[in-house]
């Protein structure tokens, strides 16, 4: 590697490190070097706080004078919660800027590099691009769509089955492939279910990483609102809950869940809810990534719709076998193998005794 790609490395670990607790921003790093000495970094902690470029420059002070400065995400260029960072860049003196990621806002994309090479900055791009883009994939997906971001993740047998004939679920794959499981929970705002799920398994729908996590909102599909008032997700107030429900359902059922601050009822607009119209509501409210949990008919809708971004598949090394053994994508599929989508797989690794397949949408990653 050469000098540019090793700071830059070193930034896009640092950023790596605040994946899931800057949303609606993107995850952002920045290492500022003078004389081949790190004087200063910086890490975009959470909206609304200083972005990574003024935590590395406050921290390099007189030193960021003539210096370099390696940030993962082009600086902004506009007034938000806080001042732009391009200026924030040419007032402190930088003489080089090495960028791995454009934005993607087309409003705002190329703003701040040209409003630093203006003033005479050295700026170059696409270090490390690839990267770096896998770190901020649900967030350039919403700047450009206004959606969520949306993973499916499954796990199951060898066989291709999530659960026996008669309905076993837990567990099928290890402890060390559930807790990896958890850390998509902690990365992704929403996490949603189907309310079978809720009556079978009866969820927290948590993060629970030892020492860490942020809990996303838990988002129930519930067509009719057959959600029980003792179940965890409306008892239990560690994350909001947002149940979306048909619009036939009435006043005096929606009132039931009225008192619970943490709950909200969402009616769509027809008899059934459709996961397109509850993308956009969630796009609307700033939700830039969506982790879909169960179950197989909840995965079918977002399949039929061609609305699944990114599979996290766990594969357990067992056979389980079964007509009637469900599978991780049940209700009426696609019909023809010529509207099927082509995933492209970006990774493979063994967690503990399973195997993770990571695929996305081709183009995406």
């Amino acid at each position: 590697m050469n000098r540019d790609q090793v700071y830059m490395g070193m930034a896009i670990r640092m950023a790596r490190e605040t994946v899931g607790q800057t949303s609606p921003n993107p995850s952002v790093a920045a290492v500022v070097v003078k004389e081949n000495q790190v004087v200063g970094i910086g890490v975009h902690v959470k909206a609304g706080e200083p972005h990574a470029e003024v935590h590395a420059l406050r921290m390099a002070g007189d030193k960021a004078q003539g210096a370099d400065i390696y940030v993962t995400l082009e600086p902004c260029s506009h007034y938000g919660q806080t001042p732009p960072c391009a200026e924030a860049v040419v007032e402190a003196g930088i003489r080089r800027v090495v960028i791995a990621s454009s934005d993607p806002n087309p409003k705002v994309s190329g703003r701040g590099i040209r409003m630093m090479t203006e003033k005479g900055l050295e700026v170059k791009t696409g270090v490390l691009k690839e990267e770096a883009d896998e770190l901020n994939r649900s967030f350039f997906h919403f700047i450009q769509t206004h959606m969520p971001y949306v993973r499916l993740k499954s796990a199951m047998s060898l066989d291709g089955k999530i659960a026996t004939s008669t309905g076993e679920s837990q567990w099928i794959t290890g402890e060390e492939a559930r807790l990896d499981g958890h850390h998509y929970r902690h990365q992704s705002d929403a996490i949603l279910v189907g309310i079978n799920t809720v009556l079978m398994d009866n969820p927290k729908l948590t993060t629970r990483i030892p020492g860490e996590g942020e809990n996303p909102i838990r988002i129930v599909l519930d067509t009719h609102l057959r959600m029980p008032p003792s179940s965890q997700l409306i008892r239990d107030s560690q994350a909001p809950t947002w149940i979306f429900v048909g619009n036939n359902v009435t006043e005096e059922e929606l009132q039931q869940f009225r008192n619970d601050s943490h709950v909200r009822v969402i009616p769509v607009s027809s008899e059934e809810v459709k996961v397109e119209e509850v993308l956009r509501y969630l796009g609307e409210h700033k939700v830039t990534s969506l982790l879909v949990e169960g179950g197989a008919t909840i995965a079918d809708a977002f399949v039929r719709a061609d609305l699944v971004d990114e599979t996290i598949t766990y594969i357990a090394p067992k056979l389980i076998g079964g007509k009637e053994a469900l599978t991780p994508v049940a209700g009426k599929g696609i019909e023809q193998l010529k509207n099927v989508r082509s995933l492209e797989v970006v990774s493979t690794e063994m967690i503990g005794q399973d195997i993770k397949i990571v695929s996305v949408r081709k183009g995406e990653s």
